[in-house]
């Protein structure tokens, strides 16, 4: 009976410690945990300018003094777009980068952007026009700005945004941030890097990542969140309603069985 008694006590004792280990404590959910509480500067690292590729697509703005010349941009379009104009007599229109990497600009013709900034894009049609237009002005902005989150957050999903630049954070924040079940300190970064992809593994759990050249994403990042190992093993694929039947069922029968 003693020996009964015990193993009964050492199953117990670890079915417990079992299900105390498979819970989710805060420190899993809080995010840039420092011990000191002293304010600490991170310098922040410069993001390089992106690289133009084939199949993004440009908004570029055409401007002059004479808002009826930078008009025959917005007429050699015809009705592949619909294009606008603002006060100051600026056209704003789309284009789409060829699998080659050229723009197929009105009156310009092809112009060779591939792996070329926007600012340089900016210059070489300003250029361009000179001889066309009056004090020619041009903007260019890409438009395909967008980001992937998946796995163990709210709303997983491909994020469209417009500002320059985009935290790993603000990424977050768009797909409802990670879920109480989502791994903080190892979070998947997947990027596209001259022609190869790379894979980073980033830990939201320490403040160091304010200081890091992942801290800003790029367009077409891709994040994922991995699952939490107790959520995995704890708390989403354990049978706890068994698991408490079968435990209930054991302290009834040590109660009826143990002796007087």
């Amino acid at each position: 009976m003693f020996i009964l008694k015990s193993n009964i006590s050492i199953i117990i004792t670890g079915i417990m410690l079992f299900l105390i280990s498979s819970c989710v404590t805060q420190r899993d959910l809080e995010y840039m945990q420092a011990k000191d509480k002293n304010t600490k500067t991170y310098t922040e690292v410069e993001m390089p300018d992106y690289r133009l590729k084939p199949n993004d697509e440009l908004y570029i703005q055409f401007s002059s003094l004479d808002p009826a010349e930078a008009s025959i941009f917005a007429d050699a379009r015809g009705q592949q777009s619909t294009p606008t104009m603002d006060p100051y007599g600026a056209y704003l229109i789309s284009y789409s980068i060829d699998k080659d990497g050229f723009l197929l600009l009105p009156v310009l013709g092809k112009i060779q952007v591939k792996d070329r900034t926007l600012s340089q894009v900016s210059s070489i049609l300003t250029d361009s026009l000179s001889h066309i237009l009056s004090q020619p002005m041009v903007k260019v902005k890409l438009v395909n700005r967008y980001i992937s989150v998946l796995g163990y957050v709210s709303r997983p999903g491909h994020y469209p945004y417009s500002q320059d630049k985009l935290s790993i954070y603000d990424a977050l924040g768009l797909a409802g941030d990670i879920t109480i079940y989502g791994n903080r300190e190892e979070i998947t970064l997947t990027r596209s890097e001259n022609g190869k992809n790379i894979r980073k593994y980033i830990d939201l759990t320490t403040p160091d990542i304010l200081g890091s050249e992942y801290y800003y994403l790029r367009p077409n990042d891709m994040i994922y969140v991995k699952p939490l190992k107790k959520r995995f093993w704890g708390m989403q694929e354990f049978p706890f309603a068994n698991i408490l039947s079968a435990l209930s069922v054991t302290l009834l029968f040590y109660t009826v069985i143990k002796p007087k």
